[in-house]
């Protein structure tokens, strides 16, 4: 049965759930708002299971990488479901219903939309950690160990990536605004930025690389501080989402409207302390 809930503001968004006599959702603390006072709130370390057995490999995917990219570690990582390393795994707050229905309140980390995603068990997604603002528990979810070790669940730009399995509502979050795309509109292959990606099918190919290295000296790459731009390669069939803003991005606007950018060139003088 569907989450029932309810998403609601509009540059900053909010969901409120109706959780039934019951039932459970989870979600990692920073996304917790309120609840009624029946809803009971449990702190797990490890990450949910799910309900229902995972669902295989969508049809016509090749088996060397997400959705057919030849990647064979990744694709390793992804069919057999296997998790970050230990220290990698979230906390997460299950929350259910007691005595009636009750009521709770959830939000991204970052202004921004909320969109509902209906999980029926014949296809898993993929998307970032911080994306996933609350998620029915039937619905199970695993940092994906992309190339092995630490580093391997960076999805790009420090993004780790996490699948998710079985069946019911999850609530993803983007910062600013969402963008639908899917490749195979757009000549089969995309590159976007890898801080832009939110949530993409997995029927939907996936890879990061990184351009403008310090291989090749540009304005760009004196810019950008010489590590690059981080580009995600996404290719085949299915629903991608994107958002707007990046953390990156907004984090270097912070800083530069707190004064953290005075010496650089477009600055031009440095302010005089008052007093």
């Amino acid at each position: 049965m569907t989450l029932r809930h309810e998403i609601v503001g509009n540059a900053t968004q909010l969901v409120v759930v109706t959780l039934r006599p019951g039932q459970t959702v989870y979600c990692e603390a920073g996304t917790f708002r309120f609840k009624t006072t029946n809803v009971t709130m449990e702190t797990r370390l490890s990450a949910p299971s799910g309900g229902g057995a995972a669902p295989g490999r969508p049809k016509g995917a090749a088996a060397a990488g997400i959705g057919g990219l030849p990647r064979p570690a990744l694709g390793t990582a992804v069919q057999t479901g296997r998790r970050a390393p230990a220290d990698e795994s979230p906390a997460f707050q299950y929350l259910t219903a007691q005595d009636g229905e009750g009521t709770a309140g959830f939000a991204g980390v970052l202004p921004g939309e909320l969109r509902a995603l209906e999980l029926d068990g014949t296809r898993a997604w993929c998307a970032q950690r911080n994306a996933v603002v609350a998620a029915e528990s039937t619905v199970g979810f695993a940092l994906l160990d992309l190339r092995g070790g630490r580093t391997g669940t960076a999805g790009g730009e420090g993004v780790a990536l996490g699948r998710l399995t079985g069946r019911g509502t999850v609530i993803i979050a983007g910062a600013g605004t969402f963008v639908d795309l899917n490749p195979a509109g757009l000549g089969g292959r995309v590159e976007v930025g890898a801080g832009s990606l939110v949530a993409f099918e997995e029927s939907v190919g996936y890879g990061v690389r990184r351009a403008g290295g310090p291989d090749r000296p540009s304005l760009m790459h004196a810019v950008s501080g010489g590590e690059g731009v981080a580009l995600a390669t996404l290719e085949g069939d299915g629903s991608v989402l994107l958002q707007s803003t990046t953390v990156q991005g907004l984090a270097t606007a912070l800083n530069r409207t707190q004064g953290g950018d005075r010496q650089g060139p477009a600055s031009g003088f440095s302010p005089t302390p008052a007093g």
